[in-house]
């Protein structure tokens, strides 16, 4: 069986990642969509809100399952015996920093590799911050993340 692993921070999910996910879970037999928690980052959300987000976005795909991990990339692709690691990227700026990882990556477990999946163009502008500050700045982010995670973002920036 080939798995794939697509991590993200997720905070939140966005229609961007779900494009990933869905195109990725059409190469793979089973995508595993993993919630990081990054000590050097503060989310908005809790890795248990981000992880539920993500599982009620892909409840539509039967081959895409939802983990949380702390930790080093390659070991939770060894954990979940992950083949691939699956990485998006929606302009030439992700591409140098993705790179540099999937190198990083390779020479720590050089059985796991990484496959770069470009965006749709639709989502190519598309980041969990710039939707973040679009609700903040009471904007609205419809059809740019799935239901009801503007209204989650609503809540939790403006008290709505």
């Amino acid at each position: 069986m080939a798995r794939a692993l697509y991590p993200g921070s997720f905070d939140p999910v966005t229609n961007g990642h779900l494009d990933i996910i869905g195109r990725g879970a059409r190469i793979f037999d089973e995508v595993v969509a993993s919630v990081v928690r990054n000590p050097q980052k503060e989310p908005l959300f809790s890795i248990e809100e981000r992880a539920e987000m993500l599982a009620s976005a892909c409840a539509d795909l039967p081959n895409v399952r939802v983990e949380s991990f702390s930790g080093l990339l390659v070991e939770h692709a060894r954990r979940m015996g992950a083949q691939v690691i699956i990485k998006g990227l929606r302009a030439v700026s992700d591409f140098e920093n993705e790179f540099l990882q999937a190198h990083t990556n390779r020479f720590l477990d050089s059985g796991i590799d990484t496959l770069f999946i470009p965006t749709d163009v639709a989502y190519a502008f598309l980041s969990s911050s710039a939707i973040r500050e679009v609700v903040q700045l009471g904007g609205s982010v419809t059809g740019l993340v799935p239901p009801g995670v503007e209204e989650r973002l609503r809540a939790r920036l403006l008290g709505e």
